[in-house]
């Protein structure tokens, strides 16, 4: 497994927040490290794609509102994204249980998070000095070459550990697991990602009213049976009308002046 741990420790690099290498952010951050995608890669490294992708859905939709305002970060995405998915999968033990890992390990992943931040400040240290000695060559050195090798040891060097030796005892660690402890994982897994999913509705929900279209679409999964290419076309045939139809204020408000 050194290979595929190598390529999964190398990707959990590149997608991390301060990984500038693939577009800064967009192509890091907001594409590498969103399980839905790192599910696909994650799958196809370890020669399980669909399953890569039905536990990155899963992880998704814990962490689909997941912000992180100034820096904080309740949970790592980055680790959920790639070792976790990794050890999900490898685990056999079904999309719950690897969602309940998931969430464990990103929760752990702060802890280097914030680590990596007090090693920042350290570099941050001797760039000042630098600066103020006029030392150009430092100033590249302890802001841009020092911190992102020490943020490549903290993301390569745990999700290399995990994957290979994860893949050597993952399974029976889980096997030796209680009855119990896995029906608890089960069970909270299963929860997570109706939590996440409240906690986006939450966001982005103005009025009650617009829970019809939620509900439209719990419908047509749950009910009708519909898959997603469908389900997204019902969605877009919605926005449209509801763009297109919608009340105008000025048509609203009219009644009411007559009725004066």
């Amino acid at each position: 497994m050194w290979f595929e741990a190598t390529l999964i420790g190398v990707l959990c690099y590149l997608g991390a927040l301060s990984s500038p290498w693939l577009l800064g952010l967009t192509g890091g951050w907001y594409i590498l490290s969103r399980p839905l995608v790192s599910g696909m890669l994650v799958g196809v490294i370890l020669g399980d794609v669909q399953n890569g992708i039905v536990i990155g859905v899963a992880v998704q939709a814990v962490y689909i509102a997941m912000v992180t305002p100034g820096g904080s970060m309740p949970a790592d995405l980055n680790f959920v994204a790639w070792p976790a998915i990794a050890l999900g999968i490898l685990s056999g033990q079904g999309t719950a249980v690897a969602v309940a890992l998931a969430a464990t390990i990103g929760i752990l992943g702060t802890v280097l998070f914030n680590a990596m931040m007090v090693l920042n400040s350290y570099w941050n240290h001797r760039a000042d000095l630098a600066a103020a000695r006029g030392d150009e060559r430092g100033i590249y050195l302890n802001s841009a070459i020092g911190p992102q090798v020490t943020h490549f040891l903290l993301r390569f060097v745990p999700a290399f550990i995990a994957v290979f030796f994860g893949a050597r005892y993952i399974s029976g660690v889980m096997d030796a697991l209680p009855a119990t402890v896995l029906t608890t994982l089960n069970v909270l897994g299963g929860i997570l990602p109706a939590v996440g999913i409240a906690i986006l509705l939450k966001q982005i929900i103005r009025h009650a009213s617009m829970l019809i279209y939620f509900l439209v679409g719990f419908i047509c999964i749950v009910f009708l049976k519909l898959n997603m290419v469908a389900l997204v076309i019902v969605g877009a045939l919605l926005a449209l009308i509801h763009y297109r139809y919608k009340p105008e204020p000025a048509a609203i408000a009219a009644p009411d002046e007559e009725a004066f």
